[in-house]
């Protein structure tokens, strides 16, 4: 079965999110730790989260992401910056603990000038940090566009900085579509050559989720503008293939196109029709 979702608001609780995803016949979903510009994270409801798992196990929804806040950026030319990225991510880290099977989606950052080098440094480093053996949680590095000071615009990018961790188990990665075909990965003409490249230097068995989005601009565009499902320059029949390709079926696919939630049962019923069970 497709395992597919979207993006859903965590300010009514965990088990309200289950709920909503039910009713869009959505079996995973993805959710924002905290306000996704930064700031303090509610506090932990025990009782809600007992029943969000209760709920989610009955209902075979699984597969959840994260997502960290836009503002974190842990290579930062900013040590204020750095510090507040490391704090929020560790914070987050913790709170998932509670949360079985969920994964945490970060942007790599920007290294605002200092050099793609000096950023991948400073990312390994923090992660390094952060990521300990006692941990359940699996972070993902997210495959980026490319534009301005971007990290992780090319799949070397990601190579590297998992290269220089030392729990590569608690790391992974997302790959967006809308990013990768922004950072000139031709998914529509070659999606086999794109994950076979993507095998060749990162390695397939790292890819642990797919961000599902249409993309406003051409090919190598370097924008990143998020398009709803078969209305940009990806197209429906690109979208048929990624859901069914042999390295990605399996995977859970989360929507963050730009729509309401009517919008998105739309296309998840979209995307169910194009599997082939």
């Amino acid at each position: 079965m497709l395992k597919i979702g979207c993006h859903l608001s965590v300010s009514g609780g965990f088990l309200n999110m289950a709920r909503t995803a039910l009713e869009i016949d959505a079996n995973t979903f993805q959710f924002f730790t905290r306000n996704p510009r930064g700031g303090k994270a509610k506090a932990l409801d025990e009782k809600d989260i007992a029943a969000f798992i209760e709920f989610t196990r009955e209902h075979n929804i699984s597969g959840f992401v994260a997502h960290a806040p836009y503002t974190l950026n842990i290579c930062s030319d900013k040590a204020h910056i750095r510090q507040f990225a490391l704090e929020t991510f560790e914070d987050d880290l913790n709170r998932l603990e509670h949360i079985p099977g969920c994964m945490y989606n970060f942007h790599p950052g920007s290294h605002v000038g200092q050099g793609l080098e000096e950023g991948i440094d400073l990312i390994a480093a923090a992660l390094n940090q952060l990521l300990t053996s006692e941990l359940s949680t699996i972070a993902l590095l997210e495959t980026m566009s490319g534009k301005g000071s971007e990290i992780g615009g090319r799949f070397e990018d990601l190579r590297t900085i998992i290269d220089r961790v030392t729990h590569q188990d608690k790391l992974g990665v997302c790959l967006d579509t809308c990013h990768i075909y922004d950072a000139g990965y031709d998914i529509v003409n070659d999606l086999d050559g794109v994950l076979t490249e993507f095998d060749r230097v990162v390695g397939l068995s790292k890819l642990k989720a797919i961000h599902l989005n249409d993309s406003k601009n051409p090919l190598g565009a370097r924008k990143d503008r998020h398009e709803t499902i078969g209305n940009g320059h990806i197209g429906l029949d690109a979208f048929r293939q990624i859901v069914n390709h042999p390295a990605l079926r399996d995977l859970p696919f989360i929507l963050e196109t730009p729509n309401e939630l009517s919008g998105y049962a739309e296309e998840i019923m979209l995307l169910r029709g194009m599997y082939q069970e």
